[in-house]
């Protein structure tokens, strides 16, 4: 849904660098709004402790695809930092790569020769692997990377000390700007390197740190880019910021006004990221993506509560001022306003509730800790707060230390680590090289056929979760590759021998159509025909179509602002995700499924338009599709008046989906609705289902020809019934109650009551509490009892033997292992299950034990 977790600019150009794709036109440059909340210098709870760091911001590049390389990348960004910019160029350091011995890899002395054609040597340093080799993972394409810092300590703070000895040394003064990559290797799976087929150049400046160096100041969040941000946060909290930073070690607050001035950075900052995510497709969630914004927009709602008395929303009220500083550069934050600011509100609401709970539930672990004489609380129970409930580890320390008291930080790191080994191995893939097997690239053919003669041109072996497939490119293929949330086809490779090997699915690698296969054939380098599974296909392309018109229809019904915020087709059902701020009635439910269905029977034809210059296809009318990305020609596609931009495969008219259900209809997020639905053969399936449901149903209200006022009589009969025995219950219960009160059992002082038989543990409750009410002496209940074959203790107490020490909860506790079971409950009333009945008077005298009476 949104490139912004894409946090490298060559990512979506990985198949150009790769050679499996066209590089023209081979110069290039972009500004990429993208998210860093983990790696090298952006770990996110860094973020909003010093001036320079952010979870979000504008990465702008240049790029060369086989053109220019080192001398002229090094020229034209000297040219515009000094030239066009005007920064002081005394002030400008650069490093280069010190090369690797282990690697074979040389000083990168090309690129530190140009440097000198601008800069003195003392402004150029070498820079280890680490901070000048730049790689995005184990493999794929990379090189040295020559990063251009800037010393923008005023004169008088620099006390004689270089800015080359603070260059990559974390001084918020002395920062990197820039970073020009020359990438020229491709990293294989064995670690070698081998040259790209094209030199690179792929360069990355923050836009952030270079307007704080055009408007002197000394912290992005001085710039205009934060200011208004701020100073409404001034305005809602009644605090004011301070422009402090934090004076302790590792980033920590030594007084209230710098924890202000970072609370107020930090939702500044987060506030970006969660409007710009949304905007863009992504909502909170509870995983993957979802989960990062989650914890950023409430790691600031955490920050507001804490260090500015926010008990209420408060962050969806900056939005209408982040709109007015960034609404003009980037429209999509006004056009979907109405849902940021929902999304927002209702996620804050839902933590501040949070929070209050996660307090309470430490504010009881702390009692209990102290009641023991611990200092700590241990790190199990931390990380439960934390994972279960979302409650942050560092508030869980902020509360401990107002109290004395400290996290098992090793316990609490031992836990998240077994979550993250977790995840881990059930993700784990491992990836062989590429083994090519011919030239070429794929051609796909599958909106025209659904076979077609073809060469395998590589492969590679995949395993994961111990299982091992290959991915295979074929020359010229008709099976869909996932995307754009319809699934990939499935079908087989044939050989000329007329040996099939199955395709299980199609999915897209750096835009390249990849055939998963569990077999190969014995002969690579042969001939073969690759045909799609045409009957699944077929039922694919119901849904998908199916989702235009119910796209068109939902815009019709409800309002123009519904837009498309998901989808997921596949032959068996289709998913659409839209914007809407209420749930749909049953009413609008028919009113829609009556107009998608009336499309489908004016079977309205197919028009199709290739290659159309994305302008044009705008100008028809054309909706762009959530999940898509489009390029400088798109594809169009028409039904009467439904007009999108779609790369899926459709029917050739609307007649042939049949007939249209929907199944479900949902809230998947604030103010974003899903609805489930089915058609053709699934439709039909479904039909049926109900139909046999009803039937079944009028079987069993003896063929009544009128099932509603058959079912709604047996329903009144049941509630009156119930009602009847509620009160034969409580009349038991009071017979037993009064049966038990003759008992002049005594022990240690004690009234004794004991009670055994086949009751309901509601009757033998009722019996307890009605004894609880009628005993002002000490008294000790205690229940043996059996219920459908499973045996139940009861144990209540008066609230004098309770402060003497004698635990319900913990007695019954105890004698329940007796009846092979377990329970527990409050110091003066609890129960608990088991399996073994022969047991249970020898667990009730156990019980009389542990009170201890005698």
């Amino acid at each position: 849904p949104t490139l912004m977790f894409t946090n490298a600019g060559m990512n979506q150009w990985k198949d150009i660098i790769l050679g499996t794709k066209d590089p023209e036109p081979r110069r290039r440059t972009d500004s990429q709004k993208c998210l860093r909340v983990s790696g090298k210098h952006n770990d996110l709870d860094e973020v909003g402790h010093d001036t320079y760091h952010h979870t979000m911001f504008e990465m702008l590049g240049n790029w060369s695809f086989g053109d220019y390389f080192k001398e002229k990348a090094i020229d034209y960004a000297w040219e515009y930092l000094v030239d066009v910019l005007h920064l002081d160029p005394k002030n400008l350091y650069v490093t280069v790569f010190e090369g690797s011995k282990e690697e074979g890899i040389p000083r990168d002395d090309e690129a530190a020769g140009y440097w000198a054609k601008h800069l003195p040597a003392d402004h150029i340093i070498d820079g280890n692997k680490h901070d000048n080799f730049w790689e995005m993972g184990d493999t794929g394409p990379c090189g040295p990377c020559s990063e251009i810092h800037i010393d923008s300590r005023p004169e008088n703070e620099r006390n004689g000390v270089s800015g080359r000895e603070l260059v990559n040394k974390d001084d918020p003064q002395v920062i990197e700007i820039w970073n020009i990559v020359f990438m020229q290797f491709n990293r294989k799976s064995d670690g070698s390197l081998e040259p790209l087929a094209m030199n690179v150049i792929d360069t990355g400046m923050g836009f952030e740190r270079l307007v704080r160096m055009l408007q002197g100041k000394h912290s992005n969040y001085d710039t205009d880019i934060f200011q208004p941000i701020i100073k409404e946060i001034e305005q809602l909290s009644g605090f004011k910021y301070g422009f402090t930073t934090p004076t302790g070690t590792d980033g920590e607050c030594k007084n209230e006004q710098e924890k202000i001035d970072v609370a107020m950075r930090v939702i500044a900052d987060h506030l970006r990221a969660v409007a710009f995510s949304i905007a863009d497709g992504q909502l909170p969630g509870n995983a993957k993506a979802g989960y990062v914004i989650r914890r950023i927009l409430r790691r600031a709602v955490r920050y507001g509560y804490t260090f500015l008395d926010r008990r209420s929303a408060f962050m969806y009220s900056l939005l209408p001022t982040l709109i007015d500083t960034m609404g003009e550069a980037y429209p999509e934050l006004r056009a979907q306003s109405e849902l940021v600011e929902k999304v927002i509100r209702e996620e804050e609401e839902s933590f501040l509730r949070t929070l209050e709970t996660g307090i309470k539930m430490l504010d009881k672990q702390i009692a209990e800790a102290q009641a023991t004489g611990k200092t700590s609380i241990d790190g199990l129970s931390t990380f439960t707060l934390y994972d279960t409930y979302g409650f942050p580890l560092d508030l869980t320390e902020l509360i401990l230390r107002e109290h004395g008291m400290s996290v098992d930080t090793e316990g609490f790191e031992a836990e998240m680590q077994k979550q993250k080994d977790r995840a881990r191995n059930a993700a784990a893939m491992e990836t062989e090289d590429w083994v090519k097997v011919a030239d070429g690239e794929t051609t796909f053919v599958g909106y025209d056929q659904t076979r077609t003669e073809c060469r395998i041109l590589r492969y590679r072996s995949i395993k994961q979760k111990d299982k091992q497939y290959y991915q295979v490119v074929f020359s010229s293929s008709p099976f869909y590759a996932e995307m754009g949330g319809q699934v990939g086809d499935s079908g087989w490779l044939t050989d000329e021998g007329g040996q099939s090997y199955e395709v299980f699915d199609t999915k897209r690698e750096n835009n390249l159509p990849v055939h998963l296969m569990k077999k190969l054939p014995a002969d690579l380098s042969g001939g073969f025909t690759a045909h799609i599974d045409e009957q699944r296909r077929r039922a694919i392309e119901c849904n998908h179509t199916a989702t235009h018109l119910l796209h068109e229809v939902l815009r019709e019904t409800l309002g123009a602002h519904v837009e498309q915020k998901g989808s997921y087709v596949s032959p068996d059902e289709l998913r659409f995700d839209f914007s809407h701020f209420s749930k749909l009635s049953d009413e609008e439910i028919r009113l829609i499924e009556q107009r998608v269905t009336d499309r489908i029977r004016q079977d309205i034809p197919r028009e199709e338009k290739r290659n159309v210059p994305i302008k044009d296809a705008m100008n028809m009318g054309a909706m762009a599709l959530f999940g898509e990305k489009y390029g400088e020609e798109v594809r169009v596609l028409r039904y009467g008046s439904s007009v999108e931009l779609c790369g899926g495969t459709h029917v050739a008219s609307t007649g042939s989906i049949g007939t249209f259900r929907i199944v479900n209809e949902s809230s998947i997020a604030a103010g974003v609705r899903r609805i489930e639905a089915v058609t053709a053969i699934g439709a039909e399936q479904y039909i049926y289902e109900q139909e046999d449901l009803l039937a079944d149903l009028k079987s069993l209200l003896g063929n009544n020809p009128q099932p509603i006022k058959a079912l709604s009589k047996l329903i009144d009969e049941l509630n009156t019934l119930k009602k009847q025995q509620a009160e034969m219950l409580k009349q038991q219960a009071a017979s037993i109650r009064d049966h038990l009160m003759q008992s002049e059992e005594v022990m240690g002082g004690v009234r004794i009551f004991h009670l055994e038989g086949d009751l309901s543990p509601a009757v033998v409750r009722d019996v307890a509490l009605r004894i609880d009410s009628a005993m002002s002496e000490p008294y000790l209940f205690v229940a043996g009892t059996v219920f459908d074959g499973k045996p139940t203790l009861t144990v209540s107490l008066s609230r004098s033997l309770c402060e003497e020490g004698c635990h319900a909860g913990k007695m019954v506790g105890e004698a329940a292992k007796l009846i092979q079971g377990g329970g527990g409950g409050q110091p003066h009333f609890a129960t608990a299950g088991g399996k073994d009945t022969t047991s249970l008077k020898e667990a009730v005298a156990r019980i009389l034990q542990l009170a201890k009476l005698e």
